[in-house]
């Protein structure tokens, strides 16, 4: 009653074979290697500059109020953990107070 029932596996009906694995030989024949040539600039030509990033104020703007909104929000986080760690102690806290009462006023009546 409490051993589980294992389902049979089907067998199989005919002949399986695996299937045929056909392996063909190469050859590795070592080539010549080319000598290293260093690339040629021209002197005449203009050397690519890098792309410059230009900061209008409607850019500027944006980033302050960016990085304005990433502060605040990590700032209502952090706070929030606080205020949860300190929730937590001080309820601990008077846990702690109303256990030591009772046990107090058990041991006096003793």
């Amino acid at each position: 009653m409490f051993r589980p029932k294992l389902p049979t596996m089907p067998q199989p009906t005919g002949q399986i074979t695996p299937p045929a694995v056909v392996i063909e030989p190469t050859s590795i024949t070592p080539g010549t290697p080319a000598p290293p040539s260093a690339p040629v600039i021209p002197a005449s030509a203009p050397v690519p500059s890098r792309p410059t990033v230009q900061l209008t104020p409607g850019t500027a703007l944006a980033l302050v109020g960016g990085g304005t909104a990433v502060v605040l929000v990590v700032g209502a986080v952090l706070v929030s953990m606080l205020l949860a760690v300190a929730v937590t102690a001080a309820s601990v806290a008077i846990c702690a107070v109303v256990l030591r009462s009772l046990l107090a006023s058990d041991a006096k009546r003793r």
